[in-house]
């Protein structure tokens, strides 16, 4: 495949999906390309390695989090009702569903992105408008949008920030979702789409966008709903930021490796200003923003570049400030009054009591403007 930027899941984890399907024994609803069980696996990784062929494939897991939630995420797409995973911003939703999407029907990219001005054209079906003068309406004339392409070919169908579209947009999958059946007017006797076994809908929506476009109760009844919560551990924070830093950094070439010390300071403090309460049991200011483990991930890479680039390899206790300013005052200004309050009290009584790189954490308070 050729080189991308950002190569799709199922590109990126060829050979592990490779190896499970062929190794995969479990029961398969049908049309998916392995078992719930092989789903599972592909997600939360395998104790043991898995022989395929000449090789041993360690299965590395995917998502930190409620292994519970990633269960009933397959058995809700298994029994043919919508999964919607809602939550903060940067708990990893659309990750999760680009995983699910990889491991049941090998395409992750057959999506939906939700905006204001998403119409229903562009989750249906358009028209190429020079056939259509030419020959009239035909399936030739036909362009499938992502809804349609699931139906036709029986594999899912991912739904971005749902609620940011309009309220017409969201009913338009009231009778999708129910009956399976998609009508085209235009096609006649021809119209009627009926979906293929192993079509389904992933949506997603952030809690915090609630208000925008709040979905019905009648669209909430075709969809099992599922909330995916911030990482609620500092251990687990700090192996999702190495584990998404050591990705990005592959992808983009930067060869250098990834400082634990700097993951586990970031991880703590993002944790803690999230929590409202550090380990040591003071009582913070917690910030407006969302202080996301995508954030976070977002701050480490930054200061990794700025390292690899400017710093001989290294990274900078101070860009890491300057970058965690950047993160956190972009909504609220009145949230970098909190990190100062967080820097004069948490960071401070830390960097007396650890030192290291508590103490260069804290000297680097000069950022905080």
């Amino acid at each position: 495949m050729q080189e991308t930027i950002k190569p799709p899941v199922e590109a990126r984890y060829r050979e592990e999906l490779e190896a499970l399907k062929n190794t995969d024994t479990g029961k398969r609803p049908d049309n998916w390309q392995m078992s719930p069980r092989a789903v599972r696996t592909f997600i939360l990784g395998s104790t043991s390695p898995i022989v395929y062929g000449d090789k041993e494939y360690r299965i590395e897991k995917k998502y930190f989090g409620n292994d519970a939630l990633i269960e009933r995420c397959i058995v809700t797409l298994a029994g043919n009702r919508g999964l919607m995973l809602v939550g903060e911003p940067g708990t990893a939703k659309t990750m999760l569903s680009e995983l699910l999407s990889a491991a049941i029907c090998g395409v992750s990219t057959n999506t939906i992105q939700g905006t204001a001005g998403t119409t229903e054209d562009m989750i249906k079906y358009s028209w190429n408008y020079a056939l259509l003068l030419a020959k009239g309406p035909s399936r030739q004339a036909l362009v499938p949008a992502p809804l349609y392409v699931g139906m036709e070919k029986g594999i899912l169908t991912r739904f971005e920030e749902i609620t940011r579209t309009p309220a017409e947009i969201q009913d338009s999958l009231i009778s999708v979702l129910s009956d399976k059946v998609l009508n085209v007017p235009e096609l006649g006797d021809e119209g009627l789409l009926f979906a293929r076994p192993g079509f389904n809908v992933i949506g997603t929506a952030n809690t915090r966008d609630k208000g925008v476009n709040e979905m019905s109760s009648a669209l909430k009844r075709r969809f099992n709903f599922e909330t995916v919560m911030p990482v609620r551990e500092v251990s687990l924070e700090k192996q999702i930021i190495l584990n998404e830093v050591g990705r990005l950094a592959e992808e983009s070439h930067i060869a250098m490796e990834a400082d634990e010390d700097v993951a586990e300071l970031l991880a703590s403090t993002y944790h803690e200003l999230r929590e409202g309460v550090s380990s040591y049991g003071h009582r913070i200011d917690k910030p407006a923003a969302v202080m996301s483990t995508a954030e976070a991930v977002s701050v480490y890479y930054q200061t990794m570049l700025t390292g690899y680039f400017y710093g001989e390899g290294r990274m900078n206790v101070d860009c890491l400030v300057q970058n965690l300013v950047g993160a956190v005052s972009k909504e609220n200004k009145e949230d970098l009054e909190k990190v100062k309050g967080y820097f004069q009290t948490v960071v401070r009584d830390k960097s007396g009591r650890e030192g290291g790189i508590w103490k260069q954490y804290y000297e680097a308070r000069k950022w905080l403007k």
